[in-house]
């Protein structure tokens, strides 16, 4: 009996040992990455030949103190090589170092090598060669806290290459991980009761083949022809042809008896191509259907009622674009719960924010690692959904007061909403104490009503688990006054979140919704973000804004998702400038800008602080509207407070109007006070905060202030620093 080490990826160290001891290992412990083991040659053998798991089987040759390079030297020269390796054989060696005084894994396995190559010198014998591809004997080298463990790597070469893969995709799954993942969705079992595999984003067929391979009981390594026992002295010739012998027979009776049960595809036809290529090089491509479609279009295959539908997508890491992740994995999600009832679903998200895009509650979860990325793996149970319709739970008394009192709320603002035809406004502004949130309505441009519902902090006498409770009810009575289901609804609450965050962790879904407001369409976002791209509070100062641009230049700071760039254009003005720090949103004023008919030269777009860009531009404009944030502390500018900063930033404003020119300014925080004495010199000012205020915000009159600011003495007139810009 002799003591081994079976490398695997983080995350598979419970499966690695559960499959070492079906292979004849025992005292079988797991480890980090790896799992201990004892056996005999044949157990090692079996291993190397039948793990769907490991990455390599180490056999330990000595263990010993190694703080310098002397001591390292002279313990991997105690070792007999000769027993181990021919003088005119081939050697390579690996290192890896933590927690050492030796910290570089290059010298350590360079210093190895010399160890070994000088013993056989010393013995008057030919030196062996280097061959870092194929050596007939890898040595392994381990050095943690200063101990140092040299072994034989019997697999020579990462068991994860199965000898069938010809070509691969940009972000190639091992196989390996592969496996793990079928194994912990239940393929096997499924595989037996007559289920089939699918995969939608099927890349390269790497789970398609290994999940062919294990249901036809083919060894993972039966077509690998180098292995790194090979060249060892040692090696049982006789013991491993029988063994592989063996896995032959064994793949002569489970190939012809495999079902045609696997289906992929890829919206890649080159990877379809791959694949179809690896399949028949793994002797598998007769079993398979592969076809070249976007994932959003898969449905089962015909007469099949069952199976495991396992997929890898892009995680944003390496493929794709992290902010369109969300859309592809809640796509996903549809897709499997409108179309595979019955089936079983595995995703290995990239991490647990595109699970929950998915909007599918899993019924398990692991942690893997795809290389040096931590993953998450999913498996969703897909029943059927129950159509019988459940009797709900009576409304609590205050749930029924709240219910009463929003549907009052509607009837009396109903009919002015219709007659000016607004399909985004505020239905519910915390009017009960009891009930402490605010619940925007949102009716997007196919009649379809969604549903915003924000928290406000409730008072510090109120347990956590009552003020739980009042959000749920909440939900429940918004949804059946509106009629709209829970999953249209975006219920966003207060929890202490990363870095301190008053709100939590928000979705990421990606979903943009079309709404109409004063004749022109806006995206909305309602669940990824705090703000939805769309202050409802502001919807007459936006159309303020359309009724002063008439010939005017506007000037947007802060702007956000640039909905009054879009309104300013609308009131034809003559150009547009919109100025923000995050890429984000410009991006998604970009798309507001253009679907509403406004792009090109006219309508600019500027990644900047606001107070740089003012400090910087020498352009004049008839028009500026600022509405900057209470507080900011962005890396990429000065920090700012708005009431602390607004006097300078709004005289900087002052050095960029025309002479006939207005400024808007107004914020959110509702203790600000304009320092009307700072700014009375040069500008004229005229409060317009109550005039800015939309009936429906009624309840909450102070949730914005509003004012007008025009050049002191010269209204109407051209400004003087224009003109003196002019005559110059």
């Amino acid at each position: 009996m002799s003591d081994f080490f079976a490398t695997c990826p983080k995350g598979l160290e419970y499966l690695l040992r559960d499959e070492l001891i079906a292979l004849g290992g025992t005292d079988v412990h797991e480890a980090l990455a790896g799992v201990r083991f004892s056996g005999s040659l044949e157990t090692a053998y079996r291993a190397c030949l039948w793990s769907r798991l490991a990455s390599r089987i180490l056999m330990p040759l000595a263990e010993f103190d190694a703080a310098s390079d002397e001591a390292l030297y002279a313990g991997v020269q105690a070792i007999d090589w000769s027993e181990h390796l021919s003088a005119h054989a081939t050697l390579a060696v690996d290192a890896n170092t933590a927690q050492s005084k030796i910290t570089h894994s290059q010298f350590l396995a360079q210093r190895v090598k010399d160890a070994v190559v000088d013993q056989f010198r010393q013995r008057g014998q030919e030196r062996p060669g280097v061959d870092t591809e194929e050596p007939d004997v890898r040595i392994n080298l381990r050095l943690r806290r200063d101990r140092a463990t040299v072994s034989i790597d019997l697999a020579g070469a990462p068991l994860h290459r199965r000898g069938w893969r010809e070509e691969q995709g940009e972000a190639p799954l091992k196989e390996n991980l592969a496996a793990a993942m079928l194994l912990r969705a239940g393929w096997p079992a499924m595989y037996a009761q007559g289920g089939a595999l699918l995969d939608p984003m099927c890349g390269s067929g790497t789970l398609l083949i290994e999940g062919a391979l294990m249901a036809a009981d083919v060894a993972p390594g039966l077509r690998r022809t180098y292995y790194g026992f090979l060249g060892w002295k040692q090696h049982d010739i006789p013991l491993w042809r029988g063994l592989l012998d063996e896995a032959r027979k064994r793949a002569e009776v489970g190939l012809p008896a495999l079902r045609s049960c696997f289906f992929g595809s890829d919206a890649d036809s080159r990877m379809v191509q791959t694949a179809k290529r690896n399949a028949q090089e793994a002797g598998v491509a007769g079993f398979f259907t592969l076809d070249r479609h976007d994932a959003q279009h898969i449905v089962p295959p015909p007469g099949l009622t069952q199976g495991l539908v396992i997929t890898n997508p892009p995680y944003g890491e390496r493929l794709g674009d992290r902010e369109s992740m969300p859309k592809l994995y809640r796509m996903l999600g549809e897709m499997l719960r409108d179309r595979f009832t019955g089936w079983r679903a595995a995703i290995l998200a990239g991490d647990a924010e595109l699970g929950r895009a998915t909007t599918l509650r899993a019924d398990k979860k692991y942690a893997l690692y795809n290389g040096a990325l931590e993953t998450v793996l999913l498996i969703f149970e897909l029943h059927p959904r129950d159509e019988t319709p459940r009797e709900k739970a009576p409304l609590s008394p205050g749930a029924q007061m709240l219910k009463n009192r929003l549907e009052k709320n509607v009837k009396h603002l109903s009919k002015r909403l219709e007659r000016e035809g607004i399909h985004a406004w505020r239905a519910y502004d915390q009017d009960l104490p009891e009930y402490a949130a605010a619940i925007d309505v949102y009716a997007d441009t196919s009649g379809a009503t969604h549903l915003h519902i924000q928290e406000y902090r409730a008072p510090a006498e109120v347990p956590v688990d009552v003020a739980r409770t009042r959000m749920r009810e909440i939900a429940r009575v918004a949804s059946e006054v509106f009629d709209t289901p829970r999953a249209r609804i975006a219920l966003k609450t207060r929890e202490r979140g990363k870095g301190g965050s008053k709100y939590g962790q928000f979705d990421q879904r990606g979903e943009f919704i079309e709404v109409e407001e004063g004749g022109l369409t806006f995206l909305v976002n309602l669940y990824d973000y705090l703000d939805t791209g769309l202050f409802l509070d502001h919807r007459l100062v936006r159309a303020k804004l359309r009724e002063l641009a008439q010939g005017r230049r506007f000037l947007n700071l802060f702007a956000y998702t640039a909905t009054a760039s879009v309104y300013a254009a609308a009131g034809h003005a003559r150009d547009t400038t919109s100025v923000d720090l995050s890429g984000t949103y410009l991006e998604w004023a970009s798309r507001n800008l253009a679907l509403n008919g406004f792009a090109g030269a006219k309508h600019r777009l500027v990644q900047s602080d606001a107070t740089s860009f003012l400090q910087q531009s020498r352009e004049h404009y008839g028009l500026i509207y600022v509405d900057p944030p209470t507080f900011s502390n962005s890396k990429r500018a000065d920090d700012f407070d708005v009431q602390r900063d607004h006097v300078k930033l709004l005289l900087a404003c002052a050095d960029r109007l025309t002479g006939d020119g207005v400024i808007v300014f107004s914020n959110n925080f509702r203790r600000f006070t304009l320092d009307r004495s700072a700014l009375e010199d040069r500008l004229s000012i005229e409060n317009w905060g109550a005039g800015s205020i939309p009936f429906d915000f009624s309840r909450r009159a102070n949730i914005h202030d509003c004012w007008l600011l025009r050049l002191r003495g010269a209204e109407g007139e051209i400004n003087p620093w224009e003109n003196a810009r002019t005559k110059k």
